[in-house]
């Protein structure tokens, strides 16, 4: 059965991250993406383990796509890339501002090709402001969006990063879903638009509910630190780390309960929600001072059964064999040439229209004969592209 997308083709000219996160999810779910690579390929490829010549990385950021490896610097590769354009539903690009349009692909001449297209264009920053033209790096965005400060270390206040590109990753969903918005705001009125994402747009406003409440009311902003900086949500028990929370009344009297606390049920301290958040860290010290005496396979159960959200802090090698992700069937295995490949299936489950890994990430321009060949290029005409280095690497 063919995924919801099935039909819309893409045109991905995006590297690294965000970018190819994002037309992957697109991928998983049944569209025709080319990722269209310079000579040298996404620089994605030379980082992290290989096997098969494919890191790992690449791998989990291009899975159900196909390669062209085009020299778009020549004439012949330009004129390849115009063909493709005027079969394609979406061009996606993420250089820097004004660096697409003396590529001589801007979206004026882009939307000359093909008038509907969905053009969509992702930046670090935006179009204006001083970091406009600036390389954008996930810890940039992090520490301009303030979420650096945000993981600020309690005890000394210095800021700290998320060890994990978390303001890639937030913009490749919100690319994903401006995409598929604006594929169905063309069906309905058969118009394509320029869709614009900036990383740093993208991460202010994932922290925005959560993090910065107090600059929401304006004249009336107070520092979102202040009251923060206190323990985390991380605990250790006797044997490892856990993690246990308490937002409502009744949760926190199931930890109450469970941590044999009740006498502080009734506590003023923290009776209510707004009394339990302005004494977080008191409350926070005093639940990590009792889980202390335990063992987490005695207190997990105890905190579970009174309904307090709780779970032990896996390694990430843990999580290959956590009853809960193995129940839930997250990873799958495939098998790639001379390896098998493990990769988390795609999260949003279609039950009519599957979301799936059909294939792995290409080899560079491993699909260079084949989409040239569905553009009427005869074999003699794709060998002699090949002998000009107009394509690079496969030519199958």
């Amino acid at each position: 059965m063919p995924g919801a997308l099935h039909g819309v083709r893409v045109l991905d000219l995006t590297t690294m991250v965000a970018g190819p996160v994002a037309t992957m999810m697109i991928a998983d779910q049944g569209a025709d993406v080319i990722k269209i690579e310079s000579p040298s390929g996404d620089l994605m490829r030379r980082f992290t383990r290989s096997a098969d010549r494919l890191p790992a990385s690449f791998l989990s950021c291009n899975r159900n796509k196909r390669s062209l490896a085009l020299d778009l610097k020549s004439r012949q590769g330009l004129e390849i890339l115009k063909k493709l354009i005027a079969t394609a539903d979406v061009f996606v690009q993420n250089f820097r501002p004004g660096t697409i349009e003396q590529m001589g692909l801007g979206e004026e001449i882009v939307r000359g090709i093909r008038g509907d297209i969905i053009y969509v264009s992702i930046s670090g920053f935006g179009d204006q402001g001083p970091y406009a033209n600036q390389r954008a790096y996930d810890p940039v965005i992090q520490a301009l969006s303030g979420l650096a400060e945000i993981q600020a270390d309690w005890e000394t206040g210095r800021p700290r990063m998320v060890r994990a590109i978390v303001a890639d990753c937030t913009t490749a969903l919100t690319v994903a879903q401006a995409i598929t918005a604006a594929l169905f705001a063309k069906e309905r009125s058969g118009v394509g638009q320029h869709v614009r994402i900036a990383m740093l747009d993208a991460m202010i406003a994932y922290l925005w509910p959560e993090a910065m409440p107090s600059l929401t009311f304006v004249g009336e902003e107070s520092d979102p630190s202040l009251g923060e900086r206190g323990p985390d949500l991380v605990y250790a028990t006797q044997d490892r780390y856990i993690t246990a929370g308490a937002m409502s009344d009744a949760e926190w009297e199931g930890m109450c309960k469970a941590l044999n606390l009740e006498h502080l049920i009734g506590d003023p301290r923290f009776k209510t929600t707004a009394a339990r958040a302005f004494n977080s860290a008191e409350r926070r010290r005093l639940v990590a001072a009792e889980l202390e005496k335990w063992r987490a396979d005695e207190v997990l159960p105890r905190l579970l059964q009174n309904d307090v959200p709780s779970a032990p802090v896996l390694s990430r090698f843990e999580l290959l064999a956590h009853p809960q992700i193995k129940a839930s069937g997250i990873l799958e295995e495939h098998q790639y040439a001379t390896c098998k490949v493990r990769q988390p299936r795609p999260a949003a489950r279609f039950d009519r229209t599957p979301a799936e890994v059909r294939t792995l990430a290409p080899q560079l321009g491993q699909d260079n004969s084949a989409i040239l060949g569905e553009l009427g290029y005869s074999a003699d005409e794709i060998a002699g592209l090949a002998r000009e280095r107009v394509l690079h690497g496969r030519q199958s």
